[in-house]
């Protein structure tokens, strides 16, 4: 897919021209041992079924139900640090926002959402691999469940969340709301004021509310257990390939209850369509 030795193409035209985000293709096992990444890969699939778990938890589940002779600064730095994870418990998190920036208030509660572009959420998940890990960002339409834009990346840097954002409204305008947790990249003022600049309110989960980011960490779940779960990747190459298929799989053939069974595509520009018309008239 991607040839190291064309003279006339760079490895950065290349990514531009496959939608690769160049970090990912860089990518390289993390020094991570194979203890602490089998440690990580429980952790991840557990954290899904049980959000509510902080460290001191996932450590007794690991070291009393699992069996793994471990010490406890070992699982906090895997789960805060290394994972981002955060419980959705009230109580202190070392995933919450610095104490330089600032948070902004949570704008859903009470809301009734009523059409595509009125709110999106995003975040960012912890992504294992058959030899290391990735992280992956998504921005998805509340109102459809239509994942608008993704992108993954070998760090957890406020400036691509800014980038994923960015993107994403060049290709579909701008939301009215973007909703995000309180970790220091959605503080941080390289993504406020991307968001800020374009005139998007900007909505921050209140700590410990499970339900806040709901829609996005169902999206989690998805993304896990239909398609990274079944089949590690291998690269950054192999993960951008498999993302690539399972969101045009989400967006165009995943059937959604919550949206009667349609399709977030469908939803999507079927209902913003009918708006624009309106508008026009």
């Amino acid at each position: 897919m991607i040839d190291r030795a064309d003279p006339g193409v760079s490895i950065t035209r290349q990514c531009e021209l496959l939608e690769l985000n160049r970090s990912s293709f860089y990518y390289q096992s993390n020094g991570e041992t194979a203890l602490n990444l089998e440690l990580m890969r429980m952790m991840d699939e557990h954290y899904l079924e049980h959000p509510y778990k902080g460290a001191g938890q996932m450590y007794k589940w690991l070291t009393r139900k699992k069996g793994y002779e471990v010490s406890r600064n070992r699982i906090e730095r895997l789960y805060y640090r290394v994972m981002g994870l955060r419980s959705v418990q009230p109580g202190p998190h070392t995933s919450k926002r610095c104490k330089e920036h600032k948070a902004y208030p949570y704008l859903l509660r009470d809301l009734t959402v009523k059409r595509p572009n009125h709110v999106w959420s995003t975040d960012i998940t912890y992504i294992p691999m058959a030899k290391g890990f990735l992280y992956l960002t998504a921005i998805i339409d509340v109102y459809s469940r239509y994942v608008v834009h993704w992108l993954v990346s070998n760090t957890m840097e406020a400036e691509w969340c800014a980038q994923v954002f960015n993107e994403a409204t060049e290709m579909y305008g701008c939301p009215e709301i973007i909703n995000t947790d309180q970790g220091s990249q959605y503080t941080a003022d390289a993504f406020t004021d991307a968001v800020l600049s374009k005139g998007v309110k900007l909505s921050m989960d209140g700590k410990g509310r499970a339900t806040d980011n709901a829609f996005i960490e169902r999206l989690w779940r998805s993304v896990k257990y239909e398609k990274v779960y079944l089949n590690p990747p291998q690269d950054g190459i192999h993960l951008n390939k498999m993302m690539n298929e399972y969101f045009n799989y989400y967006n165009k053939e995943r059937s959604h209850s919550s949206i009667a069974d349609h399709h977030p595509e469908e939803i999507y520009f079927s209902t913003k369509q009918k708006l624009d018309h309106a508008t026009a008239a």
